[in-house]
């Protein structure tokens, strides 16, 4: 029986896989959540690890891994609650309220109920963390995603203030915004000939994010590494959100720019 544990939803693919490898390597047992049932099960390979079929929008899932996370590992020491769907058409089509009606369910919902369902275990165990991936599109206005950007923006929200509630019982909370993060959600932008270069030019760093990066970033925030953090949205999105878009940042082509 591994000492401590973490739940991952939206484990599957992108930042969530990305997050089960790191935290499975580090010595911690994993109980991987998503409804990809075929993507899920490739990641039964991966030692300390234990999947679990299932939409994070349901308090059922988030209850059920919870409760793998104690009967297979013994404590819980963090859930990452990183489940997300985007997209939507625009606010005046046919149909686009029911889909704000579902991202809300996931993006939203997803994360009060994993909020709910952790948080006893967390704090029988003296405490622990919780996390959740939000996006630099809550931080920020983006055209033609009105219905992700809303629902990212509560998530932050919600983050904040659950916090507050929940700081006197040492269960911190804290949210990580994404930039742009080479997923397979993102992989028809990147191969888009005109959109990939106009993004990454208005990056600071000049690049897009490797998913295990922002594993890194929310391991920092499951762990005791940030012990003293707590209400905090940490954006890692290599500078985009540092700028109020009105220029373009500079470019280093090997001369010391002036």
């Amino acid at each position: 029986m591994t000492a401590s544990a973490v739940v991952v939803t939206g484990a599957a693919a992108g930042i969530g896989l990305a997050t089960v490898e790191l935290f499975a390597e580090r010595g911690y047992g994993v109980v991987a959540v998503d409804p990809d049932a075929d993507r899920l099960a490739e990641l039964k390979a991966i030692p300390n690890v234990v999947t679990l079929v299932g939409d994070a929008s349901t308090e059922a899932t988030n209850l059920d891994a919870v409760r793998l996370a104690l009967d297979t590992f013994g404590r819980l020491a963090a859930s990452v609650l990183n489940a997300g769907i985007g997209g939507a058409p625009p606010i005046e089509a046919p149909g686009a309220i029911e889909h704000l009606d579902r991202i809300h369910a996931v993006n939203v919902r997803g994360v009060a109920l994993g909020i709910r369902a952790a948080a006893p275990a967390l704090r029988a165990a003296g405490g622990g963390a919780i996390v959740v991936t939000a996006s630099g599109a809550g931080l920020r206005g983006d055209p033609y995603t009105w219905a992700y950007n809303t629902t990212k923006a509560a998530a932050i929200n919600l983050v904040r203030s659950a916090a507050l509630d929940y700081g006197y019982q040492n269960i911190r909370i804290n949210a990580i915004a994404p930039g742009m993060t080479a997923t397979p959600r993102t992989a028809a932008v990147r191969e888009h000939p005109s959109l990939y270069p106009a993004i990454t030019r208005r990056i600071p760093l000049g690049r897009w994010g490797d998913p295990r990066e922002q594993a890194k970033v929310i391991y920092f925030l499951a762990t005791p590494e940030s012990s003293y953090v707590t209400g905090a949205v940490l954006a890692s999105d290599g500078g985009l959100t540092a700028s109020n878009g009105f220029l373009l940042p500079p470019t280093y082509d090997g001369e010391p720019m002036q």
